[in-house]
């Protein structure tokens, strides 16, 4: 059975508990239950060091009182988690006794817990969901990479559920970004906005290539760092890397934006590589903007993180991330935030996506900007990925695939001029008042070019019908004449 199915049969059984109200208690219930199943897996791998202890205290392991089918049910199994298995983990490390070590996955465990809640009243309902989580074997290699489907599971609930800005990036775009900027080990990838940490596995596997000892697999641990404000993608992201084979992923529960403010950012607290698709078509709470400079202030959420980007990457560090057309175009703080940007950094490459990219969370098009921190722009190139010749649009059932980019990976090198690919100098961008928002020059041809295409079209075919209609004409008036008939006008 696939996940996306053992999922949905999950939360069909959740449906029926009445403690639980609506897709967001559905779906943050599960994830706490799927991080100590995951987390019981990961463990059973900790243990092959016998020095090995775990955080969770006995008789709190998944394998303990989840594990087997026929375990505590009922008002037994409501009673323990409420009374037993949460207060607990929700404290766990947070009070050490003096000389005792502070234990990084407790501190784990305690964050995925801080904000949990069971919501579910009936313990024998509970027992049917942990039967159905028992069916998914993290142990196997090819259903932990199927962990993708449960959380894009999630996330289209959610969207459903009407949480918007939670959407998830598809993979192949990742893949692409990620392949573009090419992290290395020994450096830093973060992700600001990581939501669901799909941006940091994406480059873990990336770097994970690079290992060869030891002391590279500790550097890997070390890769990736990522920052996420909301709880229900900050649980997921969390497990999402746990599941990848990072011990204890560093990643903060705050919100970027206010996690300190911009001028209190120094040279040690920046990263060479920062890869994210922040949230765009909302505003930020009142006062958010206060702690950026006077000039660059804004409520728009997309362009503080743009802003904030340019801050935390190190010069010679570079960054890709996605941005929606409005981002690109626009006057007052917008112009000052791109006239620092392309001072400040090689805006070198945009990728102009199609629609429904993104489908179907959201409809709005976007765009994969790349940037070297440290070297003004001097030409930005654009590249208009085509739409494949078989559909109009992408859609739920016919994303985007990674291949397609294998136009832009052969074009990348060497590039020139083409019929999807063109350059804009920094002169003619000053000029336009730095307005990015720059269409394809080839197909601004073809469109000038169509009403006159048509013109002569539509003349030829007239043209053709004339002669057609004078040729019927001849050979009717030929044929009666032959028979002696009447004269046809």
């Amino acid at each position: 059975m696939a996940i996306s199915t053992t999922i949905k049969s999950i939360q069909d059984i959740m449906r029926q508990d009445a403690g639980v109200d609506g897709d967001a208690q559905r779906i943050s219930q599960l994830v706490w239950l799927l991080f100590l199943k995951i987390f019981d897996a990961k463990e059973e791998e900790y243990e092959l060091d016998p020095a090995y202890v775990s955080p969770i205290p006995t008789g709190l392991r998944w394998r303990d009182w989840a594990a087997d089918d026929e375990g505590m049910t009922g008002e037994t199994l409501a009673n323990f988690v409420n009374n037993t298995l949460f207060p607990t983990l929700k404290e766990l490390g947070t009070h050490l006794a003096a000389g005792q070590a502070f234990d990084p996955r407790g501190f784990v465990v305690q964050q995925i817990f801080a904000d949990s809640y069971n919501y579910m009243k009936s313990g024998t309902l509970m027992r049917q969901v942990i039967n159905k989580i028992n069916e998914i074997d993290f142990h196997n290699v090819a259903e932990r990479h199927l962990f993708n489907d449960i959380y894009e599971q999630i996330l289209r609930d959610l969207q459903s559920a009407g949480n918007a800005g939670e959407f998830y990036t598809p993979r192949p775009v990742t893949q692409f970004m990620v392949d573009m900027i090419d992290p290395q080990l020994g450096d830093v990838v973060l992700d600001p906005a990581c939501g669901t940490g799909g941006f940091l596995v994406c480059a873990l596997e990336h770097m994970r290539q690079q290992v060869r000892s030891y002391e590279d697999e500790e550097k890997l641990q070390r890769g990736v760092r990522g920052i996420e404000k909301k709880p229900l993608p900050h649980m997921l992201a969390m497990t999402n890397l746990i599941l990848h084979d990072v011990a204890v992923p560093d990643i903060a529960r705050d919100n970027a934006l206010t996690k300190r403010p911009y001028r209190d950012y120094r040279e040690k607290d920046r990263v060479r590589y920062i890869l994210t698709n922040p949230p765009f078509g909302g505003m930020e709470e009142p006062g958010v903007e206060s702690g950026f400079p006077k000039d660059l202030q804004t409520k728009e959420t997309a362009d503080l993180f743009l802003v904030l980007l340019m801050r935390l990457l190190k010069d010679g560090g570079e960054a890709a991330l996605v941005l929606p057309d409005g981002s690109l175009f626009g006057e007052g703080v917008k112009t000052r935030i791109k006239e620092k940007l392309l001072t400040e950094c090689n805006l070198h490459t945009i990728v102009r996506l199609p629609n429904g990219v993104f489908a179907p969370y959201t409809g709005i098009k976007t765009n994969l900007l790349f940037l070297r921190k440290g070297e003004p722009t001097e030409e930005i190139w654009y590249f208009e990925h085509p739409m494949p010749g078989d559909r109009k649009q992408y859609s739920k059932t016919r994303p985007i695939a990674l291949e397609e980019f294998a136009l832009e990976k052969a074009w990348w090198p060497e590039r020139e001029e083409n019929e999807f690919a063109w350059r804009v100098t920094r002169a003619e961008i000053e000029a336009r008042g730095y307005n990015l928002d720059i269409k394809n020059p080839y197909e601004e041809e073809q469109k000038r070019a169509d009403p006159a295409l048509l013109l002569a079209k539509y003349e030829a075919q007239v043209a053709a019908a004339q002669a057609t209609r004078t040729a019927l004409q001849e050979a009717l008036m030929a044929a009666l004449a032959a028979k002696g008939g009447s004269h046809v006008a």
